[in-house]
């Protein structure tokens, strides 16, 4: 199988996008522990659930998320979106949002891109076409006078905090009370300097 990275116009590719499958298990958590009452800093240590304790986590069934509610909540015109096929099949994407009104996590800054969106279609984790999918939209993030990407994650998404990590990704932020309806889940903010 040979994978093909295209670009795609946003507003006709987020239905290919959607049907790629984001959910996966939590079965590790990183707890946030504070030293000194946080005075000391704050640490993430992993934990590893209880087989009874796992559970599936799925972003798009969260509320209608899912990348089709997009185009209703934000003007997608400086939005990217990068698809990863083999053999003409979807089997993941990227989608870099940046310089758009009412993205919060833009910062209100022109130089600084977010990866809205990465997914992979589950056969195929593990398999590099994540990364490929990463490289590419850092690179579209650059090409457009970014100088930054910022990738949110949570504390259940332990392979994905792994991920970003390994690839640059320097943790610049824990909000442990950014989601008030998921009192168990910490907002992590990644960031990487773009070339």
């Amino acid at each position: 199988m040979s994978l093909r990275l295209t670009e795609e116009p946003v507003a006709t590719g987020l239905a290919e996008l959607g049907r790629v499958p984001i959910a996966f298990t939590v079965e590790r958590v990183l707890d946030v522990v504070e030293r000194d009452g946080g005075l000391g800093g704050l640490e993430l240590v992993e934990r590893r659930l209880a087989p009874r304790e796992t559970y599936v986590k799925d972003y798009d069934a969260m509320q209608g998320e899912g990348p089709a509610r997009w185009a209703a909540r934000f003007d997608l015109a400086r939005w990217g979106l990068l698809l990863a096929r083999e053999d003409g099949e979807v089997v993941g994407g990227a989608v870099v949002a940046r310089d758009t009104p009412g993205v919060h996590m833009l910062e209100n800054r022109r130089d600084l891109a977010v990866l809205w969106d990465l997914r992979v279609a589950p056969a195929r984790r593990g398999a590099g076409v994540g990364t490929a999918l990463f490289r590419a939209a850092a690179a579209h993030a650059s090409a457009h006078g970014c100088r930054q990407l910022k990738i949110e994650t949570q504390n259940i998404n332990v392979a994905a905090c792994r991920f970003y990590a390994r690839r640059g990704c320097t943790l610049g932020a824990i909000h442990r009370f950014a989601y008030p309806g998921l009192p168990d889940e910490v907002q992590l903010l990644w960031y990487r300097t773009l070339p």
